[in-house]
């Protein structure tokens, strides 16, 4: 018996010291289980941001991909409408006695089915004839005098101007009413010379 109270765990001198200990400790883990709070709400603030980053970076690179894809597809569109316009004006060249009646009835549907073609892919044509010219859908090319128009009002398509869904994909190519120049009168000073 005598060597367990020899046994330094037991001594009352370490007894006293080991309870110091545990109040001065026990504001230790108190403030390390705050201390890992905040870590852990930091971490949690992070991964949320970079969460959110990640969706972000994927909604960008869809909506690049996106335009990438409009741009070609503008491009394309672009030569097709080209075509259909050559094609036009050579079925309104082509007189109806000059070839065989199917021959022209083929060569319109070939521009119907390219029309139909373009309507399928969003393009619609911009009706422009009697419009307000608007700069945004319009290139003025020519301006004429229509003195019972309105002036600034589109009087002639050269052009036929064409938006794929809501954007402008090809301008119309107009003439736009202007006022008629009032009749220059000879003045006073100029009939003396």
């Amino acid at each position: 018996m005598a060597s367990k109270k020899n046994r330094p765990e037991d001594s009352p001198e370490d007894a006293p010291e080991t309870r110091g200990e545990e109040p001065s400790s026990e504001p230790d883990i108190h403030e390390q289980l705050e201390e890992a709070l905040r870590e852990k709400e930091q971490f949690r603030a992070m991964a949320q941001r970079a969460q959110a980053d990640l969706v972000n970076y994927k909604r960008r690179a869809a909506e690049e991909q996106q335009e990438v894809r409009r741009a070609a597809n503008t491009q394309l569109l672009l030569g097709l409408l080209s075509l259909a316009d050559d094609l036009k004006r050579a079925l309104e060249m082509v007189p109806d006695d000059a070839v065989a009646p199917g021959w022209l009835d083929g060569l319109r549907l070939v521009e119907r089915n390219l029309v139909n073609l373009l309507d399928a892919s969003g393009v619609t044509k911009m009706e422009a004839k009697g419009q307000p010219f608007e700069p945004w859908e319009h290139e003025a090319v020519l301006h004429e005098e229509a003195p019972n128009g309105q002036e600034g009002t589109v009087v002639r398509v050269i052009r036929d101007g064409y938006k794929l869904y809501d954007r402008v994909l090809r301008a119309a190519q107009v003439s736009v009413a202007k006022a008629p120049e009032p009749e220059h009168e000879p003045d006073s000073s100029e009939q003396k010379e």
